[in-house]
């Protein structure tokens, strides 16, 4: 994952700031329409000090 600073941040690094778990933080960066909880989401915004649309995109399930 990158940081608005521009360096790379490990999953293990987000892991230990935020109390996310590793495999949390993995299932997310490797598979796209994951079911993750809003409080997930919540640290991940104030971690990286961001919106929630800078995180995710909308992803159909195709059911229209």
């Amino acid at each position: 994952m990158a940081f608005r600073e521009r360096r790379v941040v490990t999953l293990a690094e987000i892991a230990k700031a935020t109390g996310i778990h590793r495999a949390t933080l993995s299932k997310m960066a490797n598979n796209p329409g994951a079911n993750i909880g809003s409080d997930v989401i919540d640290k991940l915004c104030q971690y990286f000090k961001c919106q929630p649309g800078d995180l995710m995109t909308f992803v159909s399930d195709g059911l229209e």
